[in-house]
């Protein structure tokens, strides 16, 4: 292998010469071995157009020659396209605040617009990764910025899968909204309602979860770019902090902002605690919805068996014919994965002192992650289960004419001790509701049937 030999302030060190890192990123390889995983390549791509937006700023301003931005821009725009992406081995998780991933991006940028140019790999007296690279900037102010950024784009997605969830499951909520079902709480019979109305209900929830992703999504959008290492803006020019955050806006599509106290958004990582709590919420909805769908298709035999769920793969090595709800089961257990995510975000949001945080890697981490398999379990619940799934009519109304919890309807047309006595008789002798109340005479069978039909037992109002 053919190496050439970079320097730091600690020294010397070997690099193999076909890699465009450089020694800083050798370094992070040899003092971190943490997760065995690599940087997302979406925050790769993310972290590139934030040192797009500084290259660009910077040759605004006119400190940054133009023989040497443009080539980093070239470089940048290279990584945006996708290229390059295995030039980031550094592990996710590692000390220093981040520092290792914005020097390996600064190394990869600077040795492709080195080779661009004609030049060496490792020539930094003519293209430098501190000097140029990482100009008006510090690891403190672009790499939360490039987290921002990465949440930015990774939210649209799971914004996306949520609006197919939620589409399909209004979609299903027209489709049953007239099967009519027992409705239950503390797990017991309660009073009917429709399958429709669950669908819509659950749509319902899912729709509030965009809200407050929505919202925290843009809280993200305020950077504190050009405030580099405390937030001060020493380096920085006060032309550059309004053009880059510019420049940002239109690399990306998206509106990006300077935060109005540039110290406090250097310091302070409590919109990370936000989106992750947000990431946290949307899960307990989704396994909420994930268990009542696994109760509901219970069985089939021996179970409530209300809804048919699409077969995916047998369900045991052992019992023949059993199949099981994998794809409910998958996406409960994603939804576990963003819950633990959120404790390690919400500890390391606890612990930055004074000027800076410096566990931003780990809530990236976290956070990249959460995003990556909730979306994808969304995603497969609704392809795999939601858009096959299948009401079971004749189990829901078997559970209805077994229940006693019908009487409740009609307390307003015989009273509560009345009420109170057919159901004692019902859970006596076993009857159904209906028979007891027509043997005895108490409703015309046309009424009671007016008193029990779904419209007037599921929508308040009804004459």
């Amino acid at each position: 292998m053919i190496m050439r030999t970079e320097h730091d302030f600690l020294g010397n060190l070997e690099v193999p010469d076909d890699v465009y890192y450089g020694v800083q990123t050798m370094r992070a390889i040899e003092n971190f071995h943490i997760t065995g995983q690599k940087l997302d390549p979406d925050f790769i791509v993310a972290l590139a157009q934030v040192k797009k937006a500084a290259a660009l700023a910077n040759m605004d301003t006119g400190r940054l020659p133009h023989d040497i931005g443009d080539l980093l821009v070239k470089a940048a725009d290279e990584i945006i396209a996708g290229e390059h992406i295995d030039q980031f081995p550094v592990d996710p998780i590692q000390g220093g605040a981040g520092t290792s991933v914005n020097m390996n991006m600064n190394e990869v940028l600077c040795n492709r617009a080195l080779e661009l140019r004609g030049e060496a790999k490792g020539r930094y007296d003519i293209i430098s990764p501190n000097n140029h690279a990482n100009m008006a900037q510090s690891t403190n102010d672009s790499f939360p910025t490039g987290i921002k950024v990465c949440l930015a784009a990774k939210g649209l997605v799971f914004l996306a899968a949520l609006e197919h969830l939620a589409s399909e499951l209004e979609k299903k909520s027209e489709e049953y909204r007239d099967i009519l079902k027992m409705g239950r709480t503390h797990l017991q019979d309660a009073v009917p309602i429709t399958l429709g109305q669950e669908m819509g209900a659950y749509a319902s929830a899912v729709r509030r979860s965009m809200g407050r992703i929505q919202f925290v999504l843009d809280n993200l959008h305020t950077i504190n770019m050009g405030g580099t290492a405390v937030g001060t803006g020493l380096n920085a020019e006060p032309a550059y902090i309004e053009a880059v955050a510019k420049r940002l806006s239109e690399i990306t599509g998206e509106s990006y902002t300077t935060a109005h106290n540039i110290i406090d958004a250097t310091n302070n990582t409590d919109a990370f605690a936000d989106f992750s709590s947000a990431l946290k919420n949307a899960a307990l909805v989704l396994i909420k919805l994930a268990n009542d769908f696994r109760l509901m298709a219970s069985g089939p035999r021996c179970g409530l068996n209300e809804l048919r769920l699409p077969m995916r793969q047998p369900g045991s090595s052992i019992m023949p014919g059993k199949v099981n709800p994998v794809i409910a089961e998958v996406l409960d257990q994603a939804c576990y994965q963003v819950i633990a995510g959120d404790l390690a975000v919400t500890f390391g949001v606890e612990n930055g002192q004074f000027e800076l945080n410096v566990m931003e890697p780990v809530m990236a981490f976290n956070m990249f992650n959460s995003l990556n398999y909730i979306t994808r379990a969304v995603n497969t619940f609704v392809d795999k289960l939601l858009i096959g799934l299948e009401p079971n009519v004749e189990q829901c109304q078997k559970w209805l004419d077994k229940s006693v919890g019908i009487v409740t309807a009609l307390l307003p047309h015989i009273g509560y001790e009345k009420s109170a006595e057919l159901a004692r008789e019902a859970y006596t002798t076993g009857k159904p509701i209906r028979e007891i109340i027509l043997d005895r005479g108490i409703l015309s069978k046309e009424k009671l049937e007016h008193i029990l039909s779904p419209r007037q037992m599921t929508h308040p109002g009804i004459a």
